[in-house]
């Protein structure tokens, strides 16, 4: 059982910066890949970036990318997002996800079925 905890969520002006945090602890896996995810109220979760167990490669969704930076801190087991140049349609909340990565595996999962484990999620509130 792998338990994820998010924590950095806030309301913030148009344009504002955050810094979520999720930390992993339980039984992981050697090496795992880790994504954030995002879902509005009356929409489908969303996919926005992911790191590879390296923290050299990452991918975000078109929607974030220039703006959201992904990484991790395998010493901690905790994988950050920062969020500059917020716009309201980036308020949601924001979920950390956790896959396994096994030898041969690509990193690249975009999809919410790919990930065995979440968090529970901290809300994001951007205003105009």
């Amino acid at each position: 059982q792998v338990q994820l905890v998010e924590s950095g969520g806030g309301s913030v002006q148009a344009g504002g910066s955050l810094r979520l945090s999720c930390a992993a602890s339980g039984r992981t896996y050697s090496t795992y890949t880790m994504a954030w995810f995002r879902q509005a109220p009356g929409k489908e979760r969303e996919f926005v970036a992911v790191v590879d167990w390296s923290g050299r490669n990452t991918y975000y969704a078109d929607s974030v990318k220039g703006r959201f930076t992904i990484s991790r801190d395998n010493a901690k087991n905790t994988v950050y997002l920062e969020m500059n140049s917020l716009k309201p349609e980036d308020a949601a909340s924001y979920c950390c996800a956790y896959k396994a990565a096994y030898y041969g595996d690509s990193y690249l999962k975009t999809r919410p079925t790919d990930y065995s484990s979440w968090g529970q999620g901290t809300q994001v509130t951007v205003s105009s």
